[in-house]
């Protein structure tokens, strides 16, 4: 199963563009070239597909529907994707139709962030965090690479 791309609007100048869940290099709006946010919802059959094509670090949001904070969270990660456009790729799997990727990565609670480089863990932060949490965590494991 291949992975889906989402239509985005750009940031800058409200174009629609396709964005494809998996591809290698930045997703740039095809009408003003600006970085877009990179959001991917991926299952057990496209996970690597769209985790190892990545040229920039993937957050992958570990979630589930009936997680109050996860819900709680989600606006907050795809805010910070439209603000590191071109810079980082969030990827968001559903545990619940996903079990085999929470058991690779040991998730044991919920909402769980895994920062990836190159397809390896390089990063790991547990339960809900605000805006300034999430980015302070991204920006200093990032920064150590």
């Amino acid at each position: 199963m291949k992975a889906e791309p989402r239509i985005v609007k750009c940031p800058s100048c409200g174009t629609r563009n396709r964005v494809p869940a998996a591809t290698t290099g930045v997703v740039r709006c095809a009408k003003c070239h600006a970085d877009m946010p990179w959001v991917v919802d991926a299952g057990e059959n496209t996970f690597d597909e769209v985790v190892q094509t990545s040229s920039v670090p993937v957050v992958v949001d570990l979630w589930a529907p009936w997680c109050g904070p996860c819900r709680t969270v989600s606006p907050l990660l795809e805010q910070m994707a439209v603000e590191y456009a071109g810079r980082m790729k969030l990827v968001k799997v559903n545990v619940d139709s996903a079990p085999s990727i929470q058991q690779r990565f040991g998730v044991q609670g919920i909402p769980t962030f895994v920062l990836l480089s190159g397809g390896e863990e390089v990063g790991r932060l547990v339960g809900a965090q605000p805006l300034a949490g999430l980015r302070s965590w991204f920006d200093s494991t990032v920064a150590g690479l």
